[in-house]
């Protein structure tokens, strides 16, 4: 059927001109817009992924909310560590964390602050499944329903894509002379940072860590999650900035060392193990 206009006549001032012309054009870009993202839950997505490209403050709030939910820290005599809650059976919840966090616990007692701030013991499961990763399982019970985390694919991982860092430094500056101790903090002591993927190493370190990203990272953190922009989990927490004993530490699995050139950028990383290598052990 071909297009038919019926047009009105209307008087007009020539001082309103620019005026009409101006709603018309507005009117013109909402009417446009509507037309093409509707009201579809698909095109909802569509408008909050296009928001979050132009302003990645609201991508970094929503996975921040999800590693408040998600992160744990782990409570020993000895210190304090962080962890990830990646599974649920019935009222036990099963907590990711490092074998270093834990492992020096002659007690074997151990505690963990959850998401609300409540304090649960803990028990260490068997972790012979998990070869020579610095990798560790706790257990805690609860009839609370606590998140757990998604782990995230290595395909997300691209070149200077942005990663979160969570956990709990056990140490934080109130002034920048005085340090306290945040063993008792609470949940006011959980850190995020944002940073940005740099590295995975086709050539492990000691203890399975390949990921390098910018990320600040604090004594008390190892153990927490390494987050991608979906909020999936993609490592976890290990490694520090500049460590003292120097290239030594950057010795392969293999037994190798790196370039003199490998060494300087390998050393302003933060490291993590990749989730992908716990996956792949666990499915063994």
């Amino acid at each position: 059927m071909p297009w038919s206009y019926n047009y009105i006549a209307v008087k007009v001032s020539p001082l309103t001109l620019p005026s009409l012309g101006a709603v018309l054009i507005l009117i013109l870009i909402i009417s446009t817009n509507f037309r093409f993202f509707g009201d579809s839950a698909a095109s909802k997505i569509l408008i909050a992924s296009h928001t979050e490209e132009n302003n990645p403050n609201l991508a970094s709030d929503r996975v921040k909310k999800i590693a408040q939910q998600v992160t744990v820290r782990i409570i020993t005599k000895a210190g304090a560590g962080s962890g990830v809650i990646i599974k649920r059976d019935g009222n036990k919840y099963t907590i990711l964390t490092c074998k270093h966090v834990v492992g020096d616990n002659q007690e074997k007692q151990y505690q963990v602050l959850s998401p609300d701030g409540v304090i649960y013991p803990a028990q260490l499961q068997k972790t012979e499944g998990l070869g020579n990763l610095d990798l560790a399982l706790v257990e805690f019970e609860s009839h609370q329903d606590y998140q757990i985390a998604k782990f995230g694919d290595r395909k997300s991982l691209l070149a200077g894509a942005e990663l979160y860092a969570s956990g709990f430094p056990n140490y934080q500056y109130l002034k920048t002379d005085t340090m306290e101790d945040t063993r008792n903090w609470g949940r006011k002591a959980f850190r995020f940072t944002i940073g940005k993927f740099s590295w995975y190493l086709e050539r492990s370190l000691p203890q399975g860590y390949q990921l390098g990203y910018t990320n600040e990272v604090e004594v008390g953190m190892s153990g927490g999650p390494v987050f991608n922009q979906q909020g999936e989990v993609v490592g976890i927490n290990g490694r520090l900035k500049y460590p003292v004993q120097g290239i030594d530490v950057y010795t392969f699995a293999d037994g190798t060392k790196p370039t003199t050139e490998m060494f300087q950028k390998m050393e302003s990383l933060s490291w993590a193990i990749p989730i992908k290598t716990f996956q792949e052990l666990k499915q063994k």
